[in-house]
């Protein structure tokens, strides 16, 4: 088997890293090549095959393949031959409308990237929530397996502890700092237009109020993350390039986020949520839309000002207290397959183990209807 394998344009991650790191330990024998950005190729493990993304061997690459897994569009050009099977395994629990549901998009961008989803043959979803709106989102009439994000296992596997301490230690955080992550979305009229736009949180404020017990990771989104400018020993790490943000999630002590689905897989750990929701209403009825009512399903507090974020961060044993039924129902809705055991559904889906060839005694003599069960 051939398998072609993509993550956001040619990074080493999200679930497809997930299937392809199990499949190695399983040790099947699979011809794999991994589409990979130039300024990311260093990210992938020495030995791994890559081509470079958007490139002709990219292309042939794709045009070979028997298997392609990817979590993003493939905006590339590139002719699906008849056997290829792809599975789109996305990236996310939608809070905020996508493709066909959102309320503007750049004239011709959505019709080219239906050109790659008319390629997919399954998908997968992370909850029963997900599902429909996935498939009205997109337009998508195939099978959509609800299996949970093969890359949420880590989060919830046997060794997650030695995992944390290991990112932690990688990050050079300090023994018994909380780590706070802030993984803000992007805007719609940031993205699509010119220019620089500044972090609505004040980092001034921050450095003063927590800097010496907390540590701040900063993860934009890669549509903005060359969009903000931060100062010469600004008190936090820009952690936008690192390779895979499952390992934030596992080094962090509490999310802050706004309408990212960073909240759907943080989830997942338990640990605490915080909202910055300081353009909530513009967000929710101008720039994009929602799914659910945000206000109604937060697994934390909706906060509208930066004064507000940083007084949560400092008692966050009143956040979760305040917050547990709400974060309890928040599970139970959009995490019921977050078992730490996706990988192995979505292999045994699409990567099958062969079953063993029967012993010569263990087949009846004669053969006849026996031999072919």
């Amino acid at each position: 088997m051939r398998v072609v394998w993509n993550s956001f344009q040619g990074q080493f991650s999200d679930s497809p890293r997930a299937l392809f790191e199990a499949l190695q330990r399983r040790g099947d024998a699979i011809d794999s090549v991994w589409l990979a950005s130039p300024r990311r190729r260093g990210d992938f493990p020495a030995g791994v095959a890559t081509v470079e993304h958007g490139s002709a061997a990219a292309r042939a690459a794709l045009e070979s393949a028997d298997l392609v897994v990817s979590s993003d569009h493939l905006d590339l050009d590139w002719d699906k031959q008849p056997g290829t099977v792809y599975l789109q395994t996305w990236h996310g629990t939608p809070l905020k409308r996508i493709h066909h549901d959102v309320r503007w998009a750049p004239e011709g961008r959505l019709a080219r990237l239906d050109r790659d989803v008319a390629r997919w043959d399954a998908m997968l979803s992370p909850n029963p929530a997900s599902t429909p709106l996935l498939r009205r989102a997109f337009g998508f009439t195939g099978p959509v397996h609800e299996t949970g994000y093969p890359r949420n296992d880590v989060l919830t596997g046997a060794d997650a502890q030695g995992a944390r301490e290991a990112v932690r230690r990688g990050l050079g955080i300090p023994d018994g700092a909380t780590v706070v992550l802030y993984a803000p979305t992007w805007r719609d009229d940031v993205v699509f237009a010119t220019g620089e736009h500044d972090l609505p949180l004040d980092l001034g404020e921050f450095d003063r109020e927590l800097g010496g017990e907390h540590v701040l990771l900063l993860r934009l989104h890669s549509l903005v993350s060359e969009r903000i400018q931060l100062a010469e020993g600004a008190p936090v790490r820009d952690v936008s390039a690192h390779p895979d943000i499952r390992e934030l999630y596992l080094a962090a002590d509490v999310l802050v986020t706004d309408y990212s689905s960073a909240m759907f897989d943080f989830a997942v750990t338990g640990r605490p949520i915080l909202l910055f929701t300081y353009d909530l209403a513009d967000y929710r009825d101008r720039l994009r839309g929602f799914y659910f009512d945000l206000e109604e399903i937060a697994p934390g507090p909706l906060l509208a000002t930066s004064d507000e974020v940083l007084a949560a961060l400092q008692d966050l044993d009143a956040v979760r207290a305040a917050h547990a039924g709400r974060y309890a129902t928040f599970r139970r809705t959009f995490n019921p397959h977050d078992d730490g055991h996706a990988t192995e559904r979505v292999l045994d889906r699409f990567f099958p183990t062969p079953a063993p060839a029967p012993a010569a005694s263990a087949v009846p003599h004669g053969g006849g209807r026996h031999a072919q069960h």
